[in-house]
């Protein structure tokens, strides 16, 4: 499982630093709910979560209320600290797998949310959800809870890709809930990966084209990253499966943005499609220009004004300071300026918007130079560039880590 950064202690009265306060009242405000359980683990999958025999005595039906624990700790911290009341903008469950609890968990969460901090009136309200685990009166439900949009977990439309990663659900389930969401009002959203060991190019293909059939109002396409410490790696290391294939990836990667733009759905982010720009989603595209957010629930990340802290990964360990009244958190980081801009180099360029090259003079030297050479290497749009805009061009794309080394170097 992924280590936390090396940082400070987080106060355990949560108090943020003055530094969070600069420029507040013209960032947006979001809060991410993390749902830490799942039936089973998959075996590709590194995130923060917990099957039933991985509890240790903590009782998932206490996780709501130790979850309204931390909102109610949340909304003093950002009271104390002096940071501007601001509605939500968006509102995202993620896993895990949150469509596990029961829909009036989810309702019960997202009301309290929307009582102490208020929803925007275009608020973007999203739960990731597991085909199998939802139906028509979940959804319904969610419609009518104040949901707005569901992202579901396809990952593949072919069997043996599926076992190889241990994806447990029903393919037949995968158009069953999206149909059933789009008749409840929801908007929908399916993430695929690809790249796991055995999957041919045909076996992509076969996905994407699931995909698109579903007509869905956005599609996420994920390259997988093998984790160390994951069942997959040390499958992989052991030599029961092959590693994954970076040239074949990029092919898949090629087919797929050429397959989705021809369905109409374009790029705005590196791995994510959407049919109309508003299809796009607001929660992720807070992060990736640096918004502020509050992360609730079992190893949840916050950030704030350039202030980062994170909650105890265990449920147990969450939960106990909650109690007390005290923050959950077990790490914080204050990031200056410097490394504030680099970051910002480093999103930015994922987004089919870009960077502003100019953002690039208060981070690195030589930076003319940096561009002609990006342009006459095919990575960036040399137009663009003209006219102030570092822009990834498809190449550049499946580059975009080697084309950020060279911008801060």
């Amino acid at each position: 499982m992924a280590q936390f950064p090396i940082a400070d202690p987080a106060p355990a009265d949560g108090k943020l630093p003055e530094q969070a306060l600069i420029g507040a009242s013209v960032r947006t405000f979001h809060a991410y709910i993390h749902v830490p359980f799942c039936s089973v683990r998959c075996g590709y999958c590194d995130f923060n979560t917990y099957t039933s025999s991985e509890l240790q005595g903590f009782n998932q039906t206490d996780f709501v209320q130790r979850l309204l624990q931390e909102l109610d700790f949340s909304q003093r911290v950002l009271e104390t600290s002096g940071l501007p009341q601001r509605a939500l903008t968006s509102v995202f469950f993620g896993g895990g797998t949150p469509t596990q609890l029961p829909v009036s968990d989810l309702v019960r969460s997202l009301e309290a949310l929307t009582e102490i901090f208020g929803l925007s009136s275009h608020a973007e309200i999203t739960t990731e959800a597991n085909p199998d685990s939802v139906d028509v009166r979940y959804l319904n439900a969610l419609a009518a809870g104040g949901f707005n949009r569901v992202s579901f977990g396809m990952q593949s439309a072919v069997p043996s890709v599926l076992k190889t990663l241990e994806r447990t659900h029903n393919l037949e389930n995968v158009p069953l809930a999206v149909r059933y969401a789009k008749d409840a009002g929801l908007k929908t959203s399916v993430d695929l990966i690809y790249g796991a060991p055995g999957e041919s190019l045909d076996d992509w293909k076969r996905s994407v084209e699931a995909a698109i059939g579903l007509e869905t109002d956005h599609i996420s396409a994920y390259a997988l990253i093998v984790e160390p410490g994951t069942k997959l790696y040390r499958q992989i290391q052991s030599g029961q499966l092959e590693e994954p294939d970076e040239d074949l990836e990029a092919d898949k990667y090629e087919f797929a943005d050429e397959a989705f733009g021809s369905a109409g759905l374009n790029w705005y982010e590196l791995s994510n499609f959407a049919r109309t720009p508003s299809d796009a989603s607001l929660h992720n595209l807070a992060y990736w220009t640096g918004q502020d957010w509050w992360g609730y629930g079992p190893g949840a990340h916050s950030h704030v004004g350039g202030v980062r802290w994170w909650n105890a990964k265990h449920p147990t360990a969450y939960a106990k300071p909650l109690l007390d009244g005290l923050s959950p958190a077990v790490g914080r980081e204050v990031l200056d300026d410097q490394a504030r801009l680099s970051e910002r180099v480093m999103l930015e360029l994922r987004l089919r918007s870009g960077l502003a090259s100019e953002v690039l003079t208060g981070v690195t030297g030589d930076v003319d130079q940096k561009i002609s050479s990006l342009i006459a290497d095919g990575l960036i749009d040399g137009v663009a560039a003209i006219r102030g805009t570092i822009s990834l061009t498809l190449r550049g794309r499946l580059l975009a880590d080697g084309v950020v080394k060279r911008l801060l170097a």
